[in-house]
């Protein structure tokens, strides 16, 4: 009966193992394709062979020079009911959001209801940071800039949810955090600075944010088709669907909604209206003046109190400026949809990106067509993004995971057996096998604890990265009981034979 069982047992998992191997050649399909040299022909092929080296679904983007402005969209904006992208579809905004906000602020400290110098406590009396355990006031201009001091971790502090008090809990939890510098003196970048701005903007106009900024920005400009996502609108069959990577693949992903981080990521937009944003930046529609005038204030940079990026790069008011040559930019990611932004005001040029998946294919696809523009070779494709980087890289972990879990299941089917000759053999294998276990109970423990190492939780792993990651941890930590059990067999085994 025990060989009977050992025999299927050691065929499951000869079985399991070449289902491995199998899926391995097959997928190496998909995985090869972000390896392979990127060259493009022309601008329709390099947004393609991003796309496919991205697995990202669908892109739309806008492109004004010289106040000649056309549309392009690729791929879906549903691939399960095949429905394409087109000049309607929205997508959220991600970070670039935070330009709007920004705008907000701008036109309030131009109608006198607040100062860029103004702290943050003067609006919200239970605001009280610290830095190197005493407490320090951030003014307004600091969060504009990211030079609040506010660590970028802090993300995971916002709270997942769509109630009305969503905004109030993600200031609430980061009203008494340590700070990673002091205020104003280094540039570090934070989303949640910029939900402070949001409250702030709640507590000077009485309305709520996004009310606010609707009417403030968004209509007079004519963006009627945008709007921000709080999780109680009701969601336009014009929104395309938005996506997630694992193993290679875009698989469609209903991301949660955090109605706390809604100054800082959650502006529901397409290209109509994205148009008449660009356009709006270089001074070519006709707007109010004084939007027009905070416009242009948005544009120019303090050196003083804006965020030090690198050589002739500022960050100041939701944008990354370059002051030589009068270029400003931004990125945005969302768990599900990504953008990218570039705006030349001196030569009047203007790119707007949308994807429909967190990764960095808008920002490649941008600065080619920029480059494009000016006379310049594409840049050759560059696989240097984080989020599909992690989901390969934990791909291939997980196929090296599961062939050791059918090893050591063939160990285990099969029995353990240990020559031992004499003494010093016993003492050896003994020793062999303690230090063992002990390595394995430390990589049982490292497994589960290690993002809270980097400074990160289940929750951004679950919201932000592949599930990948989750599946290598958990045949991980699998095989390391696995392993546990074997080490703690052959020592018994081994005082046994005493």
């Amino acid at each position: 009966m025990k060989k009977i069982l050992s025999r299927t047992g050691s065929s499951i998992a000869y079985a399991i193992l070449f289902i491995v191997i199998i899926t391995t050649i097959v997928g190496w399909n998909v995985l090869g394709t972000m390896f392979e040299e990127g060259n493009y022909d022309n601008e329709d092929h390099m947004v393609e062979t991003i796309m496919a080296k991205s697995a990202t679904p669908g892109v739309a983007m806008v492109i004004s020079e010289q106040g000649e402005t056309k549309y392009k969209f690729y791929g879906y904006a549903d691939v399960h009911n095949n429905k394409m992208v087109t000049e309607e579809s929205l997508f959220e905004l991600g970070s670039t959001t935070k330009a709007f906000t920004a705008l907000a602020i701008i036109l309030l400290a131009d109608e006198g209801f607040l100062s860029y110098s103004d702290y943050v406590s003067d609006y919200i009396p239970w605001f009280e940071p610290t830095f190197k355990g005493e407490k320090v006031n951030i003014s307004i201009n600091q969060l504009l800039a990211h030079t609040s001091g506010i660590p970028p971790w802090s993300i995971r502090l916002i709270p997942e949810g769509t109630t009305e008090d969503s905004l109030e809990k993600t200031v609430h939890n980061v009203s008494d955090i340590a700070l990673d510098t002091y205020p104003g003196t280094a540039y570090n970048y934070a989303t949640v600075n910029y939900d402070v701005l949001a409250m702030i903007i709640e507590k000077v106009t009485g309305k709520s944010y996004q009310d606010y900024v609707t009417e403030s920005i968004l209509v007079p400009l004519k963006m009627t088709d945008s709007y921000f996502s709080t999780g109680q609108e009701k969601e336009s069959d014009k929104l395309t669907k938005g996506y997630r990577v694992l193993f290679g693949r875009s698989f469609e992903y209903d991301a949660p909604r955090y109605y706390g981080n809604i100054a800082a990521g959650y502006l529901v937009t397409n290209l109509k209206d994205l148009e008449r944003w660009i356009n709006a930046q270089m001074g070519i529609d006709e707007i109010p003046d004084n939007l027009m005038n905070a416009i242009q204030k948005s544009h120019e940079i303090d050196i003083k109190t804006a965020g030090y990026e690198d050589k002739n790069q500022y960050y100041s008011f939701g944008w990354s400026i370059d002051t030589k040559n009068r270029v400003v930019s931004h990125s945005g990611s969302n768990p599900n949809y990504s953008s990218r932004v570039i705006i030349d005001l001196e030569k009047q040029q203007a790119i707007f990106v949308l994807a429909n998946l967190n990764s960095n294919a808008p920002s490649l696809i941008a600065n080619n067509i920029y480059e494009n523009m000016n006379g310049n070779h594409m840049n050759k494709f560059n696989y240097d993004d984080a989020y599909l980087l992690i989901d390969l890289v934990f791909s291939f972990l997980v196929i090296i995971a599961v062939v050791i879990l059918c090893l050591k299941v063939i160990k285990l089917v099969r029995g353990i057996k240990l020559n031992i000759k004499d003494g010093k053999t016993r003492f050896r294998k003994i020793i062999g096998s303690s230090i063992s276990l002990i390595l394995r109970i430390t990589l049982l423990v490292l497994v589960m604890i290690w993002p809270y190492l980097l400074n990160n939780d289940y929750s951004m792993i679950r919201v932000w990265m592949s599930y990948s990651i989750f599946i290598w941890m958990g045949l991980t930590a699998i095989n390391c009981i696995l392993s546990i059990i074997i080490n703690i067999k052959k020592i018994r085994i081994i005082r046994s034979s005493l």
